[in-house]
């Protein structure tokens, strides 16, 4: 079948698989295992789905980097489970989700499936960035909407979003963005900071929603013209927006570097990072077999082997 990279949003995919399986699925020891269950059949069902034959699983290094707290303090300052001075933000996981994440990572190491985090990013910059250079069709999944900067479909570049559960997955491709938003993937940043996004902590223009943001971008194009016209009393610009905009004028300067992803991270290649899918063989495959029944995995084990043996060695 034709080469497809698929890049995950890990995090954002196993926070779903957290509360979407009950945490009384646990191993022996009274571990909760549910995280690692639902993850492991999610991947098994999407690879399948959109005949991945590339797989990145995309880490969050730096869940609030420091450099986007700096310019936005609020950047996600309400899932700081508690400020510590002079230490790193914790993030507020459940301890039965944290307790998991070794064991996703053991698994998937075995499973061959690359992970790729980097210093100072979240695993947005990540997704940004290989989804910006690579060579070949991408589907990005995730439940953030920020992702769907990377839309393009000269490039075939999609995000297959599951906000909505995973019997409801919504292909997001740069039309579908376009038809919902009214504006273009490569403004979505722009209208995301005018917007603001309660779930980043990003409080975004007041006065200004959905509407009149695509609006004032359909009209100026970019933010940055936007700021322009809103500096020219012989634009044309209506006085409330104007005053709006002036009023924020500090989060406008600094916000956009915060939505924005990165999208030139220093990375591993796809081949560098071990991307391309294969069959499980020889002890990576007994040693993950017997940890199907020590960690009480059920079928899911099972169900990614048999995903990963569809696809062709290389």
């Amino acid at each position: 079948m034709p080469d497809r990279l698929m890049l995950l949003d890990t995090a954002s995919l196993y926070f779903r698989a957290f509360y979407g399986l009950p945490d009384s699925i646990r191993r022996a020891d009274g571990t909760p295992v549910n995280a690692v269950r639902g993850l492991l059949d999610m991947i098994a069902r999407l690879t399948t789905d959109y005949g991945a034959t590339h797989l990145i699983a995309c880490w969050d290094d730096d869940w609030r980097p420091q450099w986007r707290v700096d310019l936005v303090p609020t950047y996600k300052s309400h899932r700081v489970a508690e400020a510590i001075t002079d230490a790193p933000d914790v993030e507020v996981v459940p301890d039965a989700l944290e307790a998991q994440l070794p064991m996703i990572r053991r698994v998937l190491g075995l499973a061959g499936i690359a992970i790729v985090g980097a210093a100072d990013h979240e695993a947005d910059d990540v997704v940004g960035t290989y989804a910006s250079y690579a060579d070949l069709p991408v589907d990005v999944v995730t439940g953030d909407r920020d992702l769907f900067q990377v839309c393009d479909d000269a490039r075939q570049v999609r995000v297959v979003y599951t906000a909505r559960g995973m019997k409801n997955l919504e292909i997001m491709t740069e039309s579908v963005v376009v038809g919902k938003y009214r504006v273009l993937p490569q403004q979505y940043a722009d209208y995301a900071t005018l917007r603001g996004d309660a779930s980043d902590g990003l409080p975004g223009v007041a006065g200004i929603g959905e509407k009149t943001a695509a609006s004032l971008l359909l009209k100026y194009g970019t933010l940055e013209n936007l700021l322009e016209a809103a500096a020219d009393p012989q634009s044309g610009l209506s006085s409330p927006v104007r005053a709006k905009l002036d009023a924020a004028s500090d989060y406008l300067v600094a916000a956009p570097a915060v939505v924005r992803l990165v999208r030139d991270l220093d990375l591993p290649s796809l081949e560098e990072a071990g991307a391309q899918l294969h069959p499980v063989t020889g002890d990576a495959r007994a040693e993950l077999e017997r940890l199907a029944t020590e960690w009480n995995l059920g079928g899911s084990v099972r169900r990614l082997l048999d995903a990963l043996d569809r696809t062709q060695s290389s």
